[in-house]
């Protein structure tokens, strides 16, 4: 039966028994003796198992011609190392050649380094790199932890649709979907492109979020939370931003503010703690093997909470001469979120209540009528990781946003109906997946804990 190298490094496998590996060769060294030593991977794991292949192996001429890279499936013995390299290793019975490297000089992943930069232009090749296979078992177990403490904690997981007709966040800045001939776009009397003709019968965008069709279900099954990927045609080519990420958002009934603070910084503990205790070896390959006990400490560390006037005094206290000059009113940006969260707290900082317009027609406005109940929650070296709200509830105040966000009423009328018929208090936020990634692995560029990341002028896979 075949088995992982993952259940071998741990130990589950017993000494002496017979194993079929399937991977793929790292490296390779002969010696004069007639014996040769691969090194090989499956991706189960960081590690690679060694293998030991004698020339008495009735195929071991083509063995000798094995590069890195090629695919081979490996029947031998579990045994004890004699090498300090590694507790066991496989004396190999049999070696089948399942797929070879024909022109190793043109093979781009090697067992030398290679640039983040570099490897973005073989995103395909890449995950063969430990770097980003690293990155990616990480990823999965991210994944896995945050369903398992929505679910625990009764949440619903809600598929939103990808395509939509309406702009969740007000930013207008989506992707059109469109199956017209660009040559043929028919248009109407008035020379505007008639978007009746179009498949959907209407102007349509991939979304920008799923929250507003996630509160219709949360208006219903009380907790729901979506997860997928969303679109914003943002021309940014930061190390913060794509074009496509995933976003994770939760959606309370009878919820406020409060609430969604303490769920989501309840949330973020209970994931890093699964992937510090599952993929412990892949973090300390990532860091470098240096210390990471600031994903520790995170563990046991109590947000702090500002509201954003208090943040603003702070940012104005700082005499600090930032690019973008700090004044109550304006966003707070990645140059001031590390200061607050570097230098000032020195840790993770919830920021509450920014002004209304500043923020989404769907935030729930403040007493003073000049904030909405809001909270931004920042981190180290990222900044931002999630941003959540309580939602207006009330279809006066709601029309009202809408109209002075200029937007189209009519279009939301689905949104506004959820207000007419029972309407209730309710709150949720969103957790951009690839942010608090990178702030785990350390990554400093978001284009490197995604697979195929997708930014301006990058679509090549």
């Amino acid at each position: 039966m075949k088995t992982s190298i993952n259940l071998i490094i741990k130990g589950f496998i017993n000494i002496n028994k017979k194993v079929i590996i399937n991977g793929w060769v790292k490296t390779k060294r002969n010696s004069k003796y007639g014996i040769s030593f691969i090194s090989i991977y499956d991706g189960s794991c960081l590690k690679t198992c060694q293998v030991i292949i004698n020339n008495t192996i009735k195929n071991y001429k083509k063995i000798l011609n094995l590069t890195t890279g090629c695919s081979i499936e490996i029947i031998g013995l579990l045994i004890f190392s004699l090498g300090p390299m590694q507790n066991f290793e496989i004396k190999a019975i049999k070696v089948n050649i399942i797929g070879v490297i024909k022109n190793p000089n043109t093979y781009q992943i090697t067992s030398k380094y290679h640039s983040k930069e570099y490897l973005r232009k073989i995103a395909h090749l890449r995950p063969r790199t430990n770097l980003i296979s690293a990155t990616s078992r990480i990823r999965h177990t991210l994944s896995y932890a945050i369903h398992k403490f929505l679910n625990k904690n009764g949440f619903f997981w809600v598929s939103t649709p990808l395509i939509t007709c309406i702009d969740s966040e007000g930013s207008s800045k989506m992707f059109k979907v469109s199956t017209f001939n660009f040559k043929k776009i028919p248009y109407n009397n008035i020379g505007k492109i008639n978007y009746k003709k179009d498949f959907f019968g209407k102007k349509t965008f991939l979304t920008v979020s799923g929250q507003l069709t996630g509160e219709a279900y949360a208006c219903s099954l009380s907790k729901i939370y979506t997860f997928g990927p969303i679109f914003r045609a943002e021309n940014s080519n930061t190390s913060r931003h794509l074009s496509e990420f995933w976003m994770v958002e939760p959606e309370i009934a009878f919820a406020t503010l409060e609430d969604i603070i303490n769920l989501s910084e309840n949330m973020l503990k209970y994931i890093l703690k699964i992937v510090l205790n599952k993929r412990n070896d892949d973090l300390f390959f990532l860091h470098n093997k240096k210390n990471i006990n600031y994903l520790i400490k995170f563990l046991y560390y109590k947000f702090e909470q500002i509201n954003y006037t208090e943040a603003i005094k702070i940012l104005l206290r700082s005499k600090i001469n930032f690019k973008f000059p700090v004044k109550w009113g304006m966003d707070i940006l990645s140059e001031h979120e590390h200061y607050l969260c570097e230098k000032y707290f020195n840790g993770p900082v919830i920021i509450k209540n920014y002004p209304k317009n500043i923020k989404s027609f769907y935030m729930k406005i403040n007493k003073n009528c000049k904030t909405v109940s809001n909270m931004d929650i920042l981190v180290p070296k990222v900044g931002e990781i999630i941003g959540g709200s309580q939602r207006e509830d009330c279809i006066n105040i709601l029309d009202k946003r809408i109209k002075e966000s200029k937007l189209v009423k009519k279009k939301y009328w689905w949104y506004r109906d959820i207000r007419k018929y029972g309407t209730i208090p309710h709150a949720g936020f969103g957790l951009g997946f690839e942010r608090i990634l990178s702030y785990i692995t350390g990554l400093n560029n978001i284009r490197d804990v995604i697979p195929y990341p997708r930014t301006p002028n990058m679509i090549d896979f």
